[in-house]
């Protein structure tokens, strides 16, 4: 949720003019502000300093016999059975994440003074958690309701993330000064030119926040005593773009021209979305400066060629690929019917459907009965195939992180004037 809004903010702050232009402006505001609404009650929002966030609703067990998330195929509406809620009282991961998206939305608010300032505070006392935690373990440490789901893989990465969008949100240089302290970066293994590190993903925000602090660079030019450290911060966001590009063969592409950015070789087109923003944005601030490309190497890349590969990338999800077909439910002519999503599967005939009674629409061969139009599923395997069954959650399901990165690099990659910030 936290990514999520977080990404839906930062596309706001930079393609706003777009949103406007295609009426979705309000409608894309409405979302972050019910999105944000929710987070500000995951902890004491208005104290001055906290000691806990609750982390999780609900619980699931691998190959579970009993009623929970995984168990039952229900509406949400007719779930009866317990959903614990987990609590975390070290979660420098998930602290720094919420401070981000709640920064980031003070942005996005910022006409409406008393919420935006209320956003500010919360976020303040958010990231305060975040580095102060006694003990830096990640939030999912030895929580066996949240490691099979939504394991955190580390920390660093979202403490400078977090810190990255507290300096933009509230102009204190003792944010920027932490981002661009060695610690941080050392830690995150930032410099390193680990491909891997340079996925950009709910799990892993250092990819996002290098090019935050390359915005900086570029656009505000702070100079000493940054300097040195943004410097070190482009030089990897040059390598991350490099390394999105086919013919560096760093990553693997599938015959029909999908990017593999998941290790997993799982669900890749969240983090297609997700790097195709990324490469949009980096085009645009270079077109913003005056700077027609950068090099890889000894090769001259144009800022051209990471639009075309966005672009290549949402072309593929919404048709252009082997299959021909439109991973975005509701787009096109053929797109998955069968959704893994309970609320789109069970038929609405107003009776109140059971644990196990959902299973047979679970496990029934027939369109769901609903559409969930815009969702966009987890996508075809490397070799481009893909298998429209509702059990087959690596294929069908829809995620909101993949749906908020898809919006980003719809608006990113939508035709206008570029970027026209917010932010100075």
């Amino acid at each position: 949720m936290a990514f999520s809004m977080t990404l839906l903010s930062w596309s706001v702050i930079e393609y706003g003019h777009k949103y406007k232009a295609i009426g979705e402006y309000n409608h894309v505001r409405e979302i972050i502000k019910w999105g944000i609404d929710y987070l500000l009650l995951t902890f004491n929002s208005s104290a001055s300093t906290i000691n806990k966030i609750y982390s999780q609703v609900g619980a699931a067990k691998v190959g579970s016999t009993s009623p929970d998330d995984h168990f039952c195929w229900q509406r949400p509406e007719d779930m009866e059975y317990p959903r614990p809620v987990q609590i975390a009282s070290v979660a420098p991961d998930l602290a720094s994440e919420i401070a981000a998206a709640l920064a980031a939305a003070s942005i996005v608010f910022q006409e409406e003074p008393k919420y935006s300032k209320k956003l500010v505070h919360a976020a303040k006392i958010a990231y305060k958690f975040a580095i102060v935690s006694s003990q830096q373990t990640a939030y999912s440490v030895e929580n066996n309701a949240s490691v099979p789901f939504y394991n955190s893989s580390g920390f660093w990465d979202e403490l400078i993330w977090g810190a990255t969008w507290m300096y933009y949100a509230t102009g204190n240089y003792s944010y920027l000064s932490l981002a661009t302290s060695p610690t941080l970066p050392n830690n995150a293994n930032a410099f390193s030119q680990i491909p891997y590190l340079s996925v950009f993903s709910w799990d892993n925000k250092l990819p996002g926040a290098e090019l935050l602090l390359v915005r900086l660079r570029i656009v505000l030019n702070p100079g000493y005593p940054y300097e040195e450290m943004l410097r070190a911060y482009h030089k990897t966001v040059d390598f991350n773009m490099c390394s999105l590009l086919q013919m560096f063969k760093i990553f693997k592409y599938s015959k029909g021209g999908l990017i593999q950015l998941n290790r997993r070789n799982l669900q890749p087109l969240p983090y297609a979305v997700n790097a195709a923003f990324l490469a949009t944005l980096y085009a645009d601030y270079m077109n913003d400066s005056n700077i027609p490309g950068w090099y890889c190497g000894a090769s001259y890349i144009s800022a051209l060629t990471l639009r075309k590969f966005a672009a290549s990338q949402v072309k593929y999800i919404l048709g252009a690929n082997p299959m021909n077909m439109s991973y975005v439910v509701g787009y096109g002519q053929n797109f998955p019917s069968h959704v893994h999503h309970r609320g789109a599967s069970i038929p609405s005939n107003q009776r109140h459907v059971s644990c196990t009674e959902g299973w047979k629409w679970r496990d029934a061969r027939t369109p769901n009965p609903h559409i969930i139009t815009g969702a966009m599923v987890g996508g075809p395997n490397q070799m481009d195939q893909f298998v429209d069954k509702r059990q087959n959650y690596n294929f069908t399901e829809p995620t909101i992180a993949g749906n908020a990165g898809l919006v980003a690099a719809l608006v990113a990659l939508t035709s206008g004037s570029g970027r026209n910030s917010i932010l100075n």
